[in-house]
């Protein structure tokens, strides 16, 4: 009775996390013919663990596809059985995806022709492999379109070794993601593939199976903004985003650029005659249905003749002059929305003349004019700008949210940050305010735009925009109560003009988030940067909140997914599982006889900053900041360390010399004191840690309390401890490469300086670690060694013996072949060693 019901529960559990999938960005990324093949992925599913199979088993998952142009192996599996491996192709080369499944060396068993762009548009779709190990056929399923094969003589049982990606000798990998892996059989297996980061893949109890290398973890791309394209022009720009077409739109007078953020394409053109409306703020809106971009102005604080409106052809690209009409004032920072079935483009709130505006203009895209919408009733909203709006169209119906202003809409009389929402009803006129929220935290102004995809919440971007360098926060709000969560990491803006905006997009097909910063210098000149954000969005929280040990009571599940029957399941199955016999086993004992894969740890202290691997601070409670270190708060702090470590830190002069060699003096040296005073402001959410200037140079100084992983690690190497502190020293270089993607040469003599004295250390540590039988921290040297030296013969040779000790057979010949592979790629000459000399 009691393994009944345990199985009906896990079943359940296992549901549930299944539903889960449609709401978590969890998946895995393989880097292919695109890269270097030593960096393409390759993913073992059960590692040295055995999975049995009887009479059938299906591999089950949902594949994305990167590239129309592409070619190569998804996957193989290794039956164990006369040698008998089988693949999966995919070729797109033509006006069809073909998948061709085959005995690898000996015949095409099924060739499944499909059509390309219904694969692409969908982004995911399901495959299953199918194996009738009693019927003796295999089925390839691809979207629901089964391809059978036949008479193919299958064992009854199998033992099979599933590998996606790059694999032994086969290297042709096309660039592919997965996700909601599953084995199924008799016995089945879950694979959630819901890290973000290490190359350990855990099925959905939490359990270590399989390893990655060269892993991209899809949930990264829920919660890290990806910078896709940056644009500038010298002349007044606007930007905006095409849904029908996937294209964003960055345009001044005489050009227009586009990038399709499905394909990555940029392109310009060249307007035939230049837009007729001259440019101030470059406000504009897009008519999806009659394919046009319009540009306006609502006001000139100078005389002015021309046309305020005009309309861009997105076929044809001439303009048409749409109206010469102007309104009362100026006003910056409006709200937008259109309704695409009135033909009608209506704008709220503004700021101009030194007044904040509570009004209501709508532009008739028939008849070319501009009127005041009056007549609301219900609710009043205060004058205000820096609002967000949102529109929906199922019920014509208008949402503004926050801003800043005052009641009277006299800019003199000061202004207040606004936190509420107003729901208002374009064909009643009725104004409904949701709610207002306390807020305790920094002040903060929404985007123009607002993403709502249902009737719960609404996403926007909220920042300070009272700092000169702030940063872009998404949030996300409940329609009903206004309660939130910030979701993502940080996007960077200097918001010192008062023309600079951004705005906030999304993709229904590719379930992406699109971000559009526009920054001005002088508000002429302008740089337009895009990002995107997977979506739906995750918090930091959930970044690294799973997999958790199987002994956990996998809160994850219980708070995100909210049903009860998941959270009682739970409860029952320990319940049950307590009192049973079996319980006297210990879970995680259950667990280390099942498999065993050497790991070093990695904690992460509070009040510490990380330069190995990715540039990571936390503050003295723990949380992650480093969204508050910009590109260049990282620059100057590194290069302030490395000096503070090596010298008696950096001169002013040489500081700025290396940051702003091309900037005159009186600019520079107010660049200089503004970045200083960011990075103070900063540093100042850590304890111990100070950045001082004495004698002409700068210095951080770093006390007791604070944590630098890489002043730790030389103090380790002065310590000359190494047989007490080994694991340690091991734990931090195992982390990542020194200043990892931080590629600027502002780095190259600090990288070269850290490596010169890393090196001999971790060639030693690592030769008595492996002398003392530490095998585990033996691998991490080794590769913390291939983040210096990718050619390391000693690093390649500890590597493998290491891996052998742990009866890691198949990662050993897999470390071996990856090394050969790059020896030969790098040297253009075949690897001198063999892998049968090097064991020997």
């Amino acid at each position: 009775m009691f393994a009944f019901t345990k199985m009906y529960l896990l079943a359940s559990l296992i549901s549930g996390f299944i539903m889960l999938q449609s709401f978590f960005n969890g998946g895995l990324k393989f880097h292919g013919n695109e890269q270097a093949i030593s960096q393409r992925t390759s993913y073992t599913i059960f590692g040295e663990h055995d999975a049995e199979f009887s009479d059938h088993f299906d591999i089950a998952f949902s594949l994305s596809l990167s590239s129309v142009e592409e070619i190569g192996y998804i996957l193989r599996i290794k039956t164990g059985v006369n040698n008998r491996i089988f693949n999966l192709f995919y070729d797109s080369q033509g006006d069809h995806i073909v998948f061709k499944f085959n005995e690898e060396g000996k015949t095409n068993l099924i060739v499944a022709n499909m059509d390309k762009d219904q694969l692409f548009d969908q982004q995911w779709f399901d495959m299953k492999l199918s194996f009738d190990l009693i019927g003796d056929s295999i089925t390839l399923t691809i979207d629901n379109k089964p391809f059978t094969t036949n008479n193919q003589h299958l064992q009854d049982t199998y033992h099979p070794d599933i590998l996606f990606g790059k694999s032994d000798h086969i290297i042709d990998v096309p660039a592919f993601s997965i996700k909601n892996l599953s084995i199924l059989g008799k016995e089945t297996y879950h694979f959630p593939l819901y890290e973000n980061e290490g190359s350990i893949v855990h099925d959905i109890n939490g359990n270590a199976y399989g390893n990655v290398i060269n892993p991209d973890w899809l949930k990264n791309y829920a919660y890290y903004w990806k910078h896709l394209a940056s644009f500038k022009s010298a002349t007044v720009a606007g930007a905006n985003y095409d849904p029908n077409k996937e294209e964003i739109y960055y345009y001044n007078q005489d050009s227009l650029w586009s990038y399709n953020v499905r394909s990555g394409i940029t392109r310009t053109v060249v307007f035939d005659q230049k837009c007729p409306v001259e440019l101030i703020l470059g406000t504009n809106f897009i008519d999806s249905v009659q394919n046009k971009l319009y540009t306006y102005e609502v006001y000139y604080d100078f005389p002015y003749q021309g046309p305020t409106v005009a309309s861009l052809d997105l076929d044809t690209y001439q303009w048409t002059e749409e109206s010469y009409q102007q309104l009362p004032t100026q006003l910056h920072h409006h709200g937008s929305s259109i309704d695409h079935s009135s033909s009608q483009y209506s704008i709220f709130g503004g700021f101009g003349n030194m007044k904040y505006s509570k009004n209501f203009f709508s532009f008739d895209l028939k008849n070319k004019e501009w009127k005041l919408t009056e007549g609301f009733t219900g609710d009043v909203i205060t004058p205000r700008y820096f609002s967000s709006v949102g529109y929906q169209a199922e019920n014509n119906n208008l949402h503004i949210l926050g801003g800043m202003g005052n009641e009277s809409g006299d800019q003199s009389v000061g202004r207040k940050y606004y936190y509420d929402l107003y729901q208002v009803d374009m064909d009643t006129k009725h104004v409904t305010k949701r709610w207002e929220i306390p807020w305790e935290n920094d002040n903060v102004v929404p985007v123009r735009g607002m993403v709502i995809l249902n009737d719960s919440s609404l996403y926007t971007l909220c920042y300070p925009e009272h700092f000169s360098e702030s940063f872009l926060h998404l949030y996300r709000f409940s329609l009903t109560d206004g309660s939130y969560e910030i979701l993502g990491d940080s996007i960077p803006i200097r918001s010192d003009k008062i023309t600079t905006n951004a705005n906030l997009y999304v993709d229904k097909g590719l379930n992406n988030l699109y971000a559009v910063v526009q920054e001005f210098e002088d508000d002429i000149s302008s740089d337009l940067k895009i990002y995107s954000l997977a979506f739906p969005a995750i918090t930091r929280a959930e970044l690294s909140d799973f997999p958790a040990k199987r002994h956990s009571n996998t809160p994850l599940l219980i708070l995100l997914l909210g049903v009860g029957a998941i959270a009682l399941g739970l409860f029952l199955y320990k319940k049950l599982k307590s009192t049973s016999p079996e319980a006297a086993k210990n879970p995680e004992e259950e667990a280390v006889e099942k498999i065993h894969v050497p790991t070093t740890a990695h904690t992460v202290p509070t009040n510490s900053i990380h330069l190995f691997g990715n540039f990571m601070v936390r503050d003295t409670k723990g949380r992650d900041i480093t969204y508050m270190f910009s590109t260049q708060l990282k620059q100057v702090f590194c290069l302030i360390l490395h000096y503070s470590l090596s010298e008696d830190g950096i001169t002013s002069q040489h500081l700025s010399n290396l940051l702003w060699p091309d900037k005159p003096a009186d600019k520079v040296k107010n660049s200089r004191g503004v970045t200083i005073n960011n990075l103070r402001k900063t540093l100042g959410e850590l304890n111990g840690i100070e950045l001082v200037h004495e004698k002409g140079h700068y210095k951080i100084i770093l006390h007791e309390e604070a944590y630098c992983d890489y002043a730790r690690c030389l103090q380790l190497i002065a310590a000359h401890k190494m047989d007490e502190l080994r694991d340690e020293f091991a734990g931090i270089v195992s982390r990542g490469k020194f200043l990892y993607l931080l590629d600027d040469p502002l780095f190259d003599l600090f990288k070269e300086e850290a490596e010169t004295k890393l090196e001999p250390a971790l060639i030693l540590e690592m030769e008595k670690s492996f002398t003392s039988e530490s095998y585990t921290t033996t691998i991490s040297l080794a590769e913390a060694l291939f983040n210096i030296d990718p050619l390391n013969e000693t690093a390649l040779v500890h590597q493998v013996k290491a891996m052998l000790k742990l009866n890691m057979i198949e990662d050993s010949k897999l470390a071996y072949r990856t090394f050969a592979i790059e020896y030969k790629h790098a040297t253009g000459k075949d690897f001198h060693r063999s892998y049968q000399s090097i064991i020997s």
